[in-house]
């Protein structure tokens, strides 16, 4: 893969992930609160795999699953699916997206933290610790509420940061396993398997009953299944093999941004200068935390010697 070709993906990739789960936060809201949340997300997840499915058979990917695989399967399924989504989705029926958002930064720190441990573990630097305590101090700027944090539905807060704890843990774990499968064919049947379990949580809570043809809910999870399950979760899983993982956990900070800024644009919020102050200071710790490292020619050089991690989907 040529430098040019790389930066371009590189580029790609992150500007998927940043817009597209930027607006899931509005997105989503819209959809538990017009469907039963649980079935919401489990529809979504099983429609998004069965889409990538038949894009990998299409274009003549395989799916050579052994017991290994299986597991692997498995655990990111409940990781990255079940558990992150089926609290996220529930806690929104009760906290606004704009508070979502926030908690949801948490994410670069937990998942900077975790990798260093494991097959591809990299070191805390001073510069990428104080690039993540930087940005997570602007996003919090950026969609900070009126009042304070301990307020409203703590419980609900708190279900949030377990999804968000659950979900950065899978993503390094990802990032360590060796699969045999490319990540489009991994993504697709981790998505299914998702999907799956969370809807049977979801029969199980008796969601069939309250479910209704909404047509706001509808177009919201037919969104969330191509836009944000598909097209930038497959850019994720790639950023997530070819990148640092401070580089990925940088979502988290620049989609509380997107965030604010579609409420703004959709829902006529008022963008305050706290939360013009705390894009500036957000994008200074994105800076710290992407500029170029000595390290970045190690990781090429380890993604050479990995077959897994070649390819974008």
């Amino acid at each position: 893969m040529s430098p040019f070709s790389r930066r371009a993906k590189l580029i790609l990739c992150f500007a998927i992930v940043y817009v597209v789960w930027g607006s899931t936060y509005l997105v989503a809201s819209i959809g538990v609160h017009a469907l039963p949340p649980i079935l919401f997300g489990g529809i979504r997840f099983i429609c998004a795999g069965i889409l990538l499915g038949i894009t990998a058979l299409a274009l003549g990917r395989r799916f050579p699953l052994d017991a290994t695989e299986w597991r692997h399967l498995v655990i990111v399924a409940v990781g990255s699916v079940l558990v992150p989504n089926a609290c996220t989705n529930w806690a929104m029926q009760y906290v606004a997206s704009s508070q979502t958002a926030i908690l949801n930064a948490s994410a670069a720190l937990w998942i900077a933290l975790f990798a260093t441990r494991g097959r591809r573990a990299h070191a805390l630097d001073r510069r990428t610790l104080t690039g993540l305590v930087i940005g997570f101090a602007g996003a919090a700027l950026i969609v900070w509420p009126r009042g304070s944090l301990s307020t409203g539905h703590f419980g609900m807060q708190l279900l949030i940061l377990l999804a968000v704890f659950v979900w950065s843990a899978t993503t390094v774990y990802i990032r360590n396993v060796h699969s045999k499968l490319d990540l489009l064919s991994f993504s697709a049947v981790q998505m299914l398997l998702g999907g799956l379990m969370m809807t049977g949580v979801g029969l199980a809570m008796g969601e069939a009953g309250k479910w209704t043809w909404s047509k706001p809910g509808l177009i919201a999870m037919a969104y969330l299944t191509i836009a944000s399950s598909c097209l930038a979760y497959t850019a994720f899983a790639w950023l997530a093999k070819n990148t640092t993982p401070a580089m990925v956990g940088t979502y988290s900070y620049v989609n509380p941004a997107i965030a604010a800024i579609l409420g703004w644009w959709f829902l006529d919020e008022h963008l305050g200068g706290n939360q013009l102050i705390g894009m500036a200071i957000m994008f200074a710790g994105v800076a710290l935390v992407n500029w170029p490292q000595k390290n970045v020619k190690r990781l090429d050089e380890d993604q050479q010697k990995d077959p897994s991690t070649a390819g974008c989907g």
